[in-house]
């Protein structure tokens, strides 16, 4: 059974995801809250497997709400709930450990499958979404604030350093790349003429190799290093 947790000050988006997630037979929402000052403690309290995390909240919003609550519990997997004008705070929350976003448009199978998705381990990346945060990092110059994690315009330049690299090769760095760019599994075989299996075993070279823990986390490292330079 799939634990989840719902953070949002609406009552009836809590309800209506509640409806959705509880009529599936492996899904339960154990708890829920209405501030993102009470994540890390409801985290704590009833210990869900995935939180569904609103990104703009009173009192404390969803970035700051996620890097409380990983803090905390750091089992857990946080998506965050967002609108498209939401890009620079999702890319805030990435950086703060969350393993997805998911458009509050969505509709029910695909919030269902997103939980299921995250709860398997696996990273949850909308292209739609992905590009847009990309749009964003690019237009603000690529740089991101130390304090906040959104970026700071400041039309700093990355350069990549050995270090970041790694012992990527250069199938995996291109690879990160396409995935850094929103690209699914399936998409990134497709444009490198290689089965879906041959990119799923990349990938996972490619997050032992950086050291993080699942897909979003590595394609924020990609543009946070350097390793990967967004497109004007």
């Amino acid at each position: 059974m799939i634990r989840v947790g719902l953070i949002d000050d609406q009552a009836m988006v809590r309800v209506g995801l509640k409806m959705i997630l509880q009529s599936e037979p492996d899904i339960e929402v154990c708890c829920e809250a209405a501030d993102g000052l009470e994540a890390a403690s409801m985290a704590a309290e009833h210990q869900p497997d995935v939180v569904l995390m609103d990104i703009r909240m009173p009192g404390m919003d969803g970035l700051a709400a996620t890097k409380e609550l990983l803090a905390i519990c750091p089992d857990v997997r946080v998506v965050i709930l967002t609108t498209f004008d939401d890009d620079e705070y999702v890319y805030g929350a990435l950086r703060a450990g969350a393993s997805g976003f998911l458009l509050k448009s969505a509709d029910g199978d695909t919030l269902v499958n997103a939980v299921r998705v995250v709860a398997s381990g696996e990273a949850l990346l909308a292209p739609e979404v992905t590009r847009r945060v990309i749009e964003q990092f690019t237009r603000n110059g690529g740089a991101a604030d130390s304090a906040t994690g959104v970026p700071a315009g400041d039309g700093a330049v990355h350069v990549p350093s050995p270090e970041a690299i790694g012992d990527l090769s250069d199938r995996e760095v291109e690879v990160l790349q396409l995935m850094a760019r929103g690209y699914s599994n399936q998409e990134i075989a497709t444009e490198l003429f290689v089965s879906n299996t041959t990119v799923k075993t990349h990938v996972s070279h490619i997050l032992t190799k950086l050291g993080v823990r699942d897909r979003v986390q590595a394609v924020v490292e990609a543009y946070d290093s350097g390793l990967v330079i967004p497109r004007p």
